[in-house]
Parts: C-alpha cells; structure tokens; sequence
C-alpha cells in the first residue's frame, strides 16, 4: 500500500523527467507519467524494499549476538528459529502474491507491476517487524 501511495504522490507532485535528472536523490519513481516508468518503479520499489528487509534482518541477527552472545546455546536456538521463521514468512509472501496478482496475465506488465507493487508492500511490512524484534 505504500508504494501504491508513493507512485500516486509522486504523480500528484508533478515532478517532471528533466529535475529528477539534475537532482542526485532522484529514483524511477520521480515524475511516473507512463506504463513503462510505472513499470521502472514498481521494479526500484520491490528492489529497494528487499534491500531494506535483508538489512534489517541482518540488523536482528546482530542485536541477537550482542544481547545473546555470551550464552552460545540460546544464541543458537534463537538465531535458529529467526532464520526458519523468515525462510516461512518468504514462502508465505511469495503464495500471497502469486494469488493477489493472478488474475492478471502472467508476464504482462499488469502481472510484474501487481507482483513487484506486492512483493515491495509485504517486505516493507516484514521490515518494521524485523525492526521492533530484540529491542534493548
């Protein structure tokens, strides 16, 4: 939903090809006005929000060692289940798109843009779980 909001913000915004382009924080996203760029930021979405969840999952594997290190057992057992419990989370994301965006045409664009747009949604959402998991 996130990204549904963004693309619709940039769009509101009216930022145009030519300041995406002198400006350096600029991303596909900025001044989507057709299919194609639609298709570009879905893709940078995804691509960005998987970024983030493998950095926040690295993040967790790490406050898990500073706070469970000196009990090698626990940390074992904890890291154990956190990387079990992310592989089934990853097969349910997967399950869950590929039922979300099935009445869509598989390889047409309305297929990779739903895929790509829910895909980018449910990792954000995993993201700020992974954050809030093994806070000091």
């Amino acid at each position: 939903m996130k990204t549904v909001f963004l693309t619709l913000a940039l769009l509101a915004t009216g930022i145009t090809g030519a300041h995406a382009a002198t400006n350096p924080d600029a991303t596909p996203c900025d001044g989507v006005d057709e299919d194609k760029q639609t298709l570009e930021c879905s893709k940078y979405s995804r691509e960005t929000a998987e970024q983030l969840l493998t950095e926040n999952f690295q993040n967790l594997l790490q406050r898990v060692q500073t706070q469970f290190g000196a009990n090698k057992a626990q940390f074992d057992y904890f890291t154990g289940k956190l990387k079990t419990a992310q592989q089934a989370w990853q097969k349910l994301r997967d399950a869950d798109c590929a039922v979300e965006v099935f009445p869509a045409a598989a390889g047409s664009k309305a297929f990779t843009i739903a895929e790509n747009d829910c895909l980018a949604r449910m990792s954000d959402e995993r993201s700020e779980y992974l954050e809030s998991i093994a806070q000091e």
